[in-house]
């Protein structure tokens, strides 16, 4: 996968915070959370290109979420 389209990713990343019980619209992502997120989703998809864009992402979200 090359560089993901950052406005499409974002959106995905906003729909799985949704699914983890974040109100998106009540508590939007910071420009921060972004960046640390998709800097996270971009190393995770360089080592390991075997797995698809929306297991990271829900990946990433998961451990963002839980930690």
């Amino acid at each position: 996968m090359n560089r993901l389209d950052e406005k499409w990713l974002k959106k995905l990343v906003q729909n799985c915070l949704r699914q983890y019980g974040r109100d998106i619209e009540a508590f939007p992502l910071t420009d921060s959370e972004w960046a640390d997120l998709y800097q996270n989703i971009m190393l995770e998809n360089e080592t390991h290109p075997e797995m698809n864009v929306y297991e990271i992402v829900h990946d990433v979200v998961y451990e963002y979420m839980t930690k």
